[in-house]
C-alpha cells in the first residue's frame, strides 16, 4: 500500500516536471511575452541607393503638392434623348451600359477639374459638364461649392467654371510641348467617387488621333497624349503631370470595352488647353482660326509619287472656298512640312497648333510644290466666314450630253478597273471630270492604297482625267509612280493617293 503511495507520488511530480518543460519549451502552447516576439527579416532585402529614393520620394512629393488643387466635380445635366441613344455602342473607345427602362430627362455625373487661378477658374473636359444645369465643385479641404460654367469648347472637348472661394491650391501649368515618350507620368484624379486618387505610369504616345471622340469629326481636334497610368470614369478633367509636378494635360479618355481602364488613356496637351481656357475665360467662346483646307498624312508610296526623299508633311486635297487659304497661293497637292516653327507629320498636329490661333492670326507654311521648298503666309479666318464648294446646276447653264458607258477597262498591272461616267453620275458626285473605278483586286497595288468600287479619279499627275482613255494613256506612260486625286462621294471630298506603277 505504501508502495502503491509513493509510486503515485513519483508519477505526479514526473507528469509535473514533463508539463513544466513543455510550458517553457514554447510548443505554442503558451504566449511568450511581448519583447520576445520577433517578426519578419531584420532588414529589407534590398538598400536602395540615393538616386533610387530620390526617385520614389519624387512621386510622394508629386503627390502632397498637386493632390490640393485637383476637385471634384457633381453635375446634373439635361439628358439628350436622342443623342445619347445614338452614342450608345457607336464609339468603342466610349461603352455605356444597356438601360432596362426610359433614360431619365435628368442624370447626375461626376468628374474631376484643375484649379487654374487664385481666383476660381477651374479646367475641367466640355463632356463632363454639358448640357448641365447644375454644378457643384468639391474642394480637397471637404468644402463643397456651387460653380458657374464660363465657356466650353465642344471641338476640343474642353471647358471652363468658375468658384467664389478663398485659399485655393492652383496648379503649375507646364509645357506639353517637351514631353517624350517613355517618360513618368501620374494621373490625378478622383475615379469611380473615389476622391483624390493618384495612379502612375508613362507617356506612351503623342499626336495620337483619329480616335473618334469628338461630335464634330470634320473640325474637331484630337491630338492626344496616350498613357498607361490607370484612368477610369470620374478621372475625365484631371490632371496628368510629371515628376516635377506641372500639369501637362487634362485627363479626357479611355481605351475600353467594359467601361473601365484596360490599358490606355488619353490627355489633351496642356498647352492647347490653356489657350482654349485663356479665350473662354476672356469671352465666354472661342474665337477660333481656321486655314480653310482639307488636308491628309503623306505616306510613302504618295511621298515617292510626288518626288519627295521621304514620306513627311500633310498633303492639302481640297481648298475651302471663301477660306483663309483660297484667299493666299495655297493649292490642292501642296504639302505642308511647317506650319510656323512646327514640324507637321499628321494632320491633328496642325489642327491642334491652329486651334490654339484665334481668326486674324498670321501664320507662315512651309510647302513642297513640284520639287521645291516655298513659304505662305495665312491669316486665319473664323469657321462662320467659310463657305462649302457650291456646283452651280441652274437653269440655262450647259450640260453635256447623256453619255453611254464604255466597256470596261482594267490595268492589270495595279489592279484597277475604270469606266466612264455618265453627266447624270457627274452631277451626282458634283464634279465635271473623272472616270469610275468598277472593281479594284484584292491584294492589289490599287487596293492596298485604298482604293474601291464607287472611287471616281479625277486628276493623274496634276491632269485632268475626262475619259478612260486619258487615264490610260499616263499609266502605260508613267514609269515608277503617279499621284491620283480621287473623289469619294457627293460633298466633294477628295484625296492623294500614291500608286507605284510597275513596269
Amino acid at each position: 500500500m505504501k508502495t502503491k503511495k509513493l509510486f503515485g507520488v513519483f508519477a505526479l511530480l514526473t507528469i509535473g516536471v514533463l508539463f513544466s518543460a513543455v510550458m517553457v519549451s514554447g510548443f505554442g502552447w503558451a504566449y511568450p511575452s511581448l519583447s520576445d516576439i520577433k517578426l519578419g527579416a531584420s532588414k529589407p532585402p534590398v538598400n536602395l541607393n540615393a538616386d533610387a529614393s530620390a526617385f520614389n520620394q519624387a512621386f510622394v512629393e508629386v503627390a502632397e503638392k498637386v493632390t490640393p488643387s485637383i476637385v471634384q466635380i457633381t453635375v446634373v445635366a439635361k439628358v439628350d434623348q436622342k443623342e445619347l441613344q445614338k452614342r450608345l455602342g457607336q464609339n468603342p473607345f466610349f461603352q455605356f451600359h444597356d438601360f432596362e427602362t426610359q433614360i431619365p430627362d435628368e442624370q447626375e455625373g461626376s468628374g474631376s477639374g484643375i484649379i487654374i487661378s487664385e481666383d476660381g477658374y477651374i479646367l475641367t473636359n466640355n463632356h463632363v459638364v454639358e448640357n448641365a444645369t447644375k454644378v457643384t465643385v468639391g474642394l480637397h479641404d471637404k468644402r463643397t461649392i456651387e460653380a458657374k460654367v464660363i465657356g466650353t469648347d465642344p471641338l476640343t472637348d474642353l471647358a471652363v467654371i468658375k468658384i467664389n472661394a478663398d485659399d485655393l491650391t492652383v496648379a503649375y501649368l507646364g509645357n506639353s510641348d517637351n514631353l517624350k515618350v517613355g517618360q513618368w507620368v501620374m494621373a490625378i484624379g478622383n475615379p469611380l467617387a473615389l476622391s483624390s486618387t493618384v495612379t502612375a505610369g508613362i507617356v506612351s504616345a503623342l499626336n495620337r488621333g483619329r480616335l473618334g471622340l469628338l461630335k464634330d469629326q470634320q473640325y474637331g481636334v484630337e491630338n492626344f497624349i496616350q498613357t498607361d497610368a490607370a484612368i477610369n470614369p470620374g478621372n475625365s478633367g484631371g490632371a496628368l503631370v510629371d515628376l516635377s509636378g506641372a500639369v501637362i494635360g487634362v485627363n479626357s479618355a479611355i481605351a475600353t470595352k467594359t467601361g473601365t481602364y484596360i490599358g490606355y488613356g488619353f490627355a489633351i496637351p496642356i498647352n492647347m488647353a490653356k489657350s482654349v481656357a485663356l479665350d473662354l475665360i476672356a469671352h465666354g467662346k472661342i474665337s477660333r482660326g481656321y486655314i480653310g483646307v482639307q488636308i491628309r498624312e503623306v505616306d510613302e508610296s504618295l511621298a515617292l509619287s510626288l518626288g519627295m526623299d521621304k514620306p513627311t508633311g500633310v498633303i492639302v486635297e481640297k481648298i475651302v472656298e471663301g477660306g483663309a487659304a483660297s484667299k493666299e497661293d495655297v493649292k490642292t497637292g501642296d504639302v505642308i512640312l511647317k506650319i510656323d516653327n512646327l514640324t507637321v507629320d499628321q494632320p491633328n498636329q496642325l489642327q491642334s497648333y491652329v486651334a490654339g490661333k484665334s481668326a486674324g492670326t498670321k501664320i507662315k507654311l512651309l510647302i513642297f510644290r513640284d520639287g521645291k521648298n516655298i513659304e505662305r503666309e495665312v491669316t486665319l479666318k473664323p469657321k462662320d466666314e467659310e463657305k462649302t464648294e457650291v456646283v452651280d446646276n441652274s437653269p440655262g447653264k450647259e450640260k453635256e450630253p447623256e453619255e453611254t458607258i464604255s466597256n470596261e477597262v482594267s490595268f492589270d498591272n495595279i489592279g484597277l478597273s475604270v469606266k466612264n461616267m455618265t453627266s447624270r453620275e457627274k452631277e451626282t458626285y458634283k464634279i465635271s471630270n473623272g472616270v469610275i473605278i468598277s472593281k479594284v483586286k484584292e491584294h492589289s497595288t490599287a487596293s492596298n492604297q485604298g482604293l474601291g468600287e464607287k472611287l471616281v479619279i479625277t486628276k493623274a499627275d496634276k491632269k485632268e482625267i475626262k475619259s478612260i482613255a486619258d487615264l490610260k494613256k499616263i499609266i502605260e506612260d508613267k514609269k515608277g509612280s503617279a499621284v491620283f486625286l480621287v473623289v469619294s462621294d457627293d460633298e466633294g471630298n477628295s484625296r492623294f493617293v500614291g500608286l507605284k506603277i510597275p513596269k
